[in-house]
């Protein structure tokens, strides 16, 4: 070896071993595949969104990423196995308003804490709920819908993919602030639920845009409202329910990534960087429009607020509704 090609060598260590100090995670992240966690079955809507920004992490980090799906107890196992996990930023979960927001109130010992467990990496996306009828009802507003729960106490119900669910959740919200009162029939998933709303065996049904926005093209369903703050650009002349009467209204599922407590900052800020490109990918983008989904880029302390404003928001309509999980 030559004192040139010496030079050279120390050279490329030295530039090395700078750029792992500026990034402290940096060793770990590319030494093993990075798993980010799903705590819900394959197909939905969490599992959907981890796999789009998934296939963007691996090929900035030059990293494989494996998409492990961990259902059971509401997202709870597979929450709960990502805070028991490494802090070294190669073990994420693609938490939601369930896991992170409701599952608190929901179950009295669930087996982490969603502000104490996690660090907060990146706020993903939200996905509005959509209220809808059979087409066929005579319900043609969210006023039309209040008034009849108001005029026959008990007799009309609405539907959920299961007690607990996010469908459930902000139908009761709804209940709380219109101040009317429907009976929930449960099911086990969304999809049986909308298909027993489409046969005529319930009245409504809130939930996410994508199980519902094929049923309202095609005729089979009517929208009466959005939960979001603002109409949606595929739903255009359906109105709000801010705007139907309840200022401030705003019930959207949405989805984030956190870490175990304790990563690194340099690990978090790194992980939130590439995921906001992710979310800005024009191909992602499409993905995520394809669900109904509203990507939602930011900072990590962003997200924290977000879950530390919708833990108490939550445990009231879960208290106020004697909601209880399967």
């Amino acid at each position: 070896m030559t004192d040139n090609d010496r030079t050279r060598l120390r050279r490329t260590m030295l530039l090395g071993a700078l750029a792992t100090a500026a990034w402290p995670g940096a060793r770990a992240q590319s030494a093993k595949p990075l798993r980010l966690v799903v705590p819900f079955p394959p197909g939905g809507s969490t599992d959907i969104l981890a796999r789009a920004i998934g296939a963007r992490l691996g090929t900035a980090l030059v990293q494989t990423v494996v998409i492990e799906n961990k259902p059971g107890a509401g997202g709870s196992l597979g929450a709960s196995e990502v805070a028991r996990a490494e802090a070294d930023g190669n073990t994420l979960l693609m938490g939601h308003v369930g896991t992170l927001a409701v599952n608190p109130a929901l179950y009295p010992k669930l087996p982490y804490d969603a502000v104490k467990s996690f660090a907060p990496v990146a706020w993903v996306a939200r996905v509005p709920n959509v209220l809808v009828v059979n087409a066929s009802s005579p319900i043609k507003t969210l006023a039309d819908l209040v008034a009849r729960a108001r005029a026959q106490p008990g007799r009309m119900t609405y539907s959920s993919g299961g007690n607990g669910s996010a469908a459930h959740i902000s139908f009761e919200y709804l209940k709380l602030k219109a101040n009317f009162f429907m009976l929930h029939i449960p099911y086990r998933g969304t999809a049986p639920s909308v298909t027993d709303l489409i046969g005529g065996q319930v009245d409504a049904t809130f939930t996410g845009a994508p199980a519902v926005l094929p049923h309202v093209r095609s005729g089979r369903l009517r929208a009466l409202a959005v939960s979001s703050p603002q109409r949606l650009a595929v739903l255009p002349d359906v109105p709000t329910v801010a705007e139907s009467g309840y200022p401030g209204f705003d019930a959207d599922q949405w989805y984030g990534v956190v870490a175990p407590a304790g990563t690194p900052l340099a690990v978090v800020t790194n992980l939130n960087a590439e995921i906001n490109k992710a979310l800005q990918n024009a191909a992602v983008a499409k993905q995520l429009d394809g669900e109904g989904a509203i990507p939602t880029p930011g900072t990590p302390q962003a997200f924290a607020d977000l879950i530390a404003r919708e833990i108490p928001r939550w445990a009231q309509v879960v208290k106020a509704g004697n909601v209880k999980p399967d």
